[in-house]
């Protein structure tokens, strides 16, 4: 039988039971679009972080303390202060750096400016460096030892009133102590930030270390008391960044205060954004291939409908089976036109998923704010597999219908 013949019966046949045919490709079309729906999607994600974390901060290396185990990762265990004014000054002084900014908590209870006060459990200690010339809007940079507060633009609005520069506002500390500030500037970014830190977009406060953060240990190295911190950002040469880091981790894991310091089941790190992203990748990627699973499962449920589908049609058409081999039809024909029947169900499945599977995908970027990445690996791969149902789902039908003996065939009623 030739193959454009073997084609027009199976499309006649799946056309004649259009209802039938079409709840049997249901499966393969939420199968594939589930898959790259997810797909497309998870890229999406993945390309929008990537892209903002590794564009942004890419000559920082944050020294933070991290647990040591297998579940800690990026930062656990942040929150200790464990970073002496000791280790700040030599970790400035490391070959490549061009500062090394501390940050640390400043416990509060309210702030208020005007009439108006807002409940903050804390706000963010740190130095001039901070605040490059590029990422303040209006003002400056605090001056070290000044009572003064550099605010982000989200800061702005936290009140009824905007707040904006050469305003004043109160600051309540967790121990009761008031102290008036003057806000000199706002800013659009600072460095030292997290990468992900930016991303929740909330209102944030700066007040210089001095005279406000009092978190101090003693100094393991000079044996005086002094302020300790949670992080420090060193800044380096971006041609050098790679040195810097291994520099700064052989400084952590030797004679640093931190070593000393840090509790067990954690240690000091040193990670760079590009460590941040091969961490979230990984992350996204697990993610991704498991929720993928979930179409992956509507295939296999897809193929068990198909060679459903396929024994009935062998059952219903036993006699005409018989005519076909009575009148020279060779068992690979008749293997074949099954066979093809079940792939078309597949291919079906394929064109009509695939679409479908881009559009919810595009409209979960546009809800989700993301640019849209289509991942075009999936897309093969999906319509692959849809296909690949159908032949495998046809392949045991199609064998039952070739071993059908004509003379049995031709009597069925």
């Amino acid at each position: 039988m030739e193959v454009g013949e073997t084609l027009r019966m199976a499309s006649r046949s799946v056309r004649s039971h259009r209802l039938r045919s079409a709840l049997t490709v249901v499966g393969v079309v939420i199968g594939i679009a589930s898959v790259v729906t997810f797909a497309t999607f998870g890229a999406s994600v993945k390309a929008d972080i990537v892209s903002d974390v590794g564009s942004s901060s890419a000559s920082d290396v944050y020294a933070l303390p991290t647990a040591t185990d297998d579940d800690g990762g990026f930062g656990a265990g942040v929150g200790q202060p464990v970073f002496t004014a000791h280790d700040v000054e030599q970790l400035r002084a490391i070959e490549g750096a061009r500062a090394a900014i501390p940050r640390g908590n400043v416990p509060v209870s309210a702030l208020r400016f005007g009439n108006d006060s807002v409940s903050r459990s804390q706000i963010l200690a740190t130095t001039p460096e901070a605040f490059p010339a590029d990422s303040v809007v209006a003002g400056r940079a605090f001056r070290s030892g000044a009572r003064e507060v550099v605010i982000n633009q989200a800061a702005t609005e936290t009140f009824d009133r905007n707040v904006s520069v050469g305003d004043n506002l109160t600051i309540t500390l967790a121990n009761g102590t008031r102290s008036r500030v003057a806000v000199v500037g706002v800013v659009n970014r600072t460095v030292g930030e997290l990468p992900f830190t930016s991303f929740t977009g909330g209102a944030r406060f700066y007040v210089p270390v001095e005279p406000f953060y009092q978190q101090t240990v003693e100094s393991p190295a000079t044996g005086t008391s002094q302020r300790a911190y949670p992080q420090v950002t060193v800044v380096a040469d971006p041609a050098r960044i790679d040195g810097v880091r291994e520099r700064v981790r052989t400084y952590l894991r030797g004679p640093s205060d931190a070593a000393e310091l840090v509790p067990e089941s954690v240690e000091p790190s040193a990670e760079t954004s590009g460590d941040f992203v091969d961490r979230v990748e990984s992350i996204i990627d697990r993610v991704t291939r498991f929720v993928t699973g979930v179409g992956v499962i509507a295939l296999v449920v897809a193929a068990v409908g198909i060679a459903n589908i396929m024994l009935v049609s062998v059952a219903e058409r036993t006699r005409e089976i018989g005519i076909m081999k009575a009148v020279g039809a060779r068992n690979r024909d008749v293997m074949a036109l099954f066979l093809t029947e079940a792939t078309l169900l597949g291919i079906v499945g394929a064109v009509v998923g695939l679409p479908l599977g881009v559009a919810v995908a595009y409209g979960a970027t546009l809800y989700a704010e993301v640019a849209f990445t289509p991942a075009y690996g999936w897309f093969a791969i999906a319509v692959a597999v849809g296909i690949l149902v159908g032949v495998l789902a046809g392949l045991y039908p199609a064998w039952r219908a070739a071993r059908i003996d004509p003379i049995d065939a031709l009597r069925y009623e």
